[in-house]
């Protein structure tokens, strides 16, 4: 696991460079390594997680260069492959087959990975080129800055690092604020910067001086041509997800660090778990698991300790209870926006940081989670609304609203007339193939919905939010859920074996669970891993301090797009009436002019305005530590 940057068609100094690598060192704080020309340079900060005495990068072979980040799960089967066409290599690092495997396919290189990766090869052999590839899920993002008219070309693992480049503005994308609302974070290749964007899930990107940039998507798991199998029951459907799950669990506890499970406590996190030990157990592994679970001094809504305890308790890990004090989060909100480069809506985001921070603090360097299957296995209220709802009914628009930090009723109340024309004249916040997918492609409503879920809010708001926020305390995260072969698997259940209205969602990995984690787990109500934001935004609480004065009327009158009297309404309401579409409402406009504040030299400046980065010092300090 790495950070990686670089540029093409430019000149970088070595100031520069060192620049950006210091801006990620957190994810890569094991090692360093560069190699760069008078036009181009490829970097990496590592983390090392396999074959700690080798897998120095970039890697070298011949007139082709690489760097590297992410886990090559079929990597010894890929090298005995390339060892058999003469190839020799001089380690058992993952990623140090990349570069034979790149001579060998060409830009095809990376459908023959299995894994999380983002990578970028420098190849020099005739006219010099970049090609850069993204894994199938989006689970190691890849941010760049192209520009058409010079072809200068910035690219980075984090949002901060990619504007650290002298060449790379930060000014932001004024309709970004729209964007943010309408689905909690910006969709497809957008970010909330104007002139940046990142690599879609299963992308690969060829640069070149004659061509430019061509950005070519692969497809996905999903969308290989898998059909449902209707011949197979419920039962062997979850006895067969069990025996698969259970294999890749195995492959991914493989790692020359300590490897820990993250456990909240619900049905996905618990599965894991429960798998996690049980192949330690059925490999002769030393010692138990260790298991990790987030929670918050005092009493609130959603405790799910006592479950993630059961659960540990049933499996016989090793538990870790991570509490903190909601005291602490508005000094965690800056830490966090930064680390995420762009405002994310859910305030699980505070919690994912902590918890990692603490997986860290006990010597773990590698995390099992259990993100992405309700994407995968139809877990979301919102799925069971549209599935239910009419034929001929505003299905599409109620699902997209449940997309929505904010709804859009009350999303348009608060713009000022200004911004709501601006936004009026850029069109919709969403991709447009969005609704088409959601009109008109094939397959059940059920499925078009699951293709939205896994290309667009999967990588953009569920696994960019997993990645940097674990890699700010380098720990290196893996997702069983996200396995090709368990993406692919999820495309051949039927709409019955996901979900049946009054009857229950993700049916097939409730039957794969039967027998495995407590019953009082499997029984209980489903509820979400996150932040009981509705109880600590309240009048006396740190957070309604901090969003009181994040969201004054002055900070707002000078941003010129959110109504001040309108947010003042908001608050008068929480206040008196506490709802999870206020409290989410007002936590959403805060994180944005948090993250306004931290990227920004003046918080109120112009929407569209050449603006200016704002690195604090304490960032730099981090970085040398």
């Amino acid at each position: 696991m790495c950070r990686i940057y670089g540029t093409f068609n430019i000149h970088s100094d070595e100031a520069e460079l060192r620049r950006v690598a210091d801006l990620m060192h957190h994810g890569g704080p094991d090692a360093q390594g560069v190699a760069h020309r008078s036009d181009w340079a490829l970097g990496n900060n590592r983390l090392s997680i396999m074959d700690p005495e080798g897998g120095a990068q970039p890697y070298h072979l011949g007139r082709v260069t690489v760097v590297f980040n992410g886990e090559i799960y079929n990597h010894r089967e890929l090298r005995e492959r390339l060892t058999g066409l003469g190839f020799h290599f001089e380690d058992q690092c993952d990623g140090s087959i990349l570069p034979a495997l790149y001579l060998t396919y060409g830009d095809r290189f990376a459908e023959h990975l299995d894994g999380m990766y983002s990578v970028a090869v420098m190849d020099l052999r005739s006219t010099p080129r970049m090609v850069l590839a993204t894994d199938d899920s989006g689970m190691k993002p890849l941010y760049y800055h192209w520009e058409q008219a010079t072809g200068r070309f910035h690219f980075a693992s984090e949002l901060p690092a990619l504007l650290g480049f002298a060449g790379v503005r930060a000014e932001e994308d004024e309709a970004g604020l729209d964007a943010y609302l309408t689905s909690k974070t910006p969709f497809g290749d957008r970010t909330m910067f104007r002139g940046v964007q990142v690599m879609p899930p299963a992308a690969t990107a060829v640069l070149s001086h004659r061509d430019g940039l061509r950005v070519k998507q692969r497809p996905m798991a999903h969308e290989r041509g898998l059909r449902p199998d209707k011949d197979r029951t419920l039962d062997e459907a979850g006895d067969q997800l069990r025996a698969l799950l259970f294999e890749e669990v195995s492959r991914l506890l493989v790692a020359d660090a300590p490897v820990a499970a993250v456990t909240s406590g619900g049905l996905d996190s618990s599965l894991v778990t429960a798998l996690a030990a049980e192949a330690l157990r059925a490999g002769g592994g030393l010692g138990s698991l260790h298991t990790f679970n987030i929670a918050y001094t005092g009493t609130w809504p959603s405790d799910e300790r006592a479950y993630a305890a059961e659960v540990a308790r049933a499996a016989g890990t090793r538990h870790h209870q991570v509490e903190i004090d909601p005291a602490t989060f508005p000094d965690l909100m800056t830490d966090v926006v930064r680390h995420l480069g762009q405002p994310n809506a859910d305030p699980i985001t505070l919690s994912t940081f902590s918890l990692f921070r603490a997986v860290r603090d006990a010597g773990f360097k590698v995390a099992l989670t259990g993100d992405a299957a309700d994407e995968l296995f139809s877990g979301y209220s919102r799925m069971t609304q549209a599935v239910a709802a009419h034929h001929g009914s505003d299905w599409i628009d109620d699902y997209l609203d449940h997309l929505a930090a904010v709804p859009r009723s009350l999303r348009e109340s608060l713009y000022t007339d200004e911004y709501a024309l601006s936004v009026n004249a850029v069109g919709s916040s969403l991709p447009a193939d969005i609704r088409r997918i959601l009109h008109s492609s094939p397959g059940t409503r059920l499925q078009r919905i699951g293709a939205v879920e896994q290309r667009y809010r999967l990588p953009a708001y569920h696994l960019r939010r997993v990645d940097h926020l674990s890699m700010a305390s380098s720990v290196e995260v893996r997702l069983p859920f996200c396995q090709p072969s368990v993406v692919r698997f999820a495309s051949t259940l039927t709409d019955a074996q996901r979900l049946v209205p009054g009857q229950g969602v993700k049916r097939a990995l409730y039957r794969s669970a039967r027998g495995l984690i407590p019953r009082s787990v499997l029984e209980r109500p489903k509820q979400p891993f996150t932040l009981p934001v509705t109880a600590m935004l309240a009048p006396g609480q740190g957070l309604w301090t901090l969003a009181r004065d994040v969201l004054s009327p002055r900070t707002l009158r000078a941003d010129g797009r959110i109504r001040p009297e309108r947010v003042e309404a908001l608050f008068d309401e929480q206040a008196t009436r506490p709802s999870d579409t206020v409290s989410l409402a007002l936590w959403s406009l805060m994180s944005h002019q948090l993250w306004r504040q931290e990227f920004f030299a003046t918080a109120g400046a112009t929407a569209g305005a050449p603006l200016t980065l704002h690195t604090p010092a304490r960032v730099l300090q981090e970085a040398a530590a």
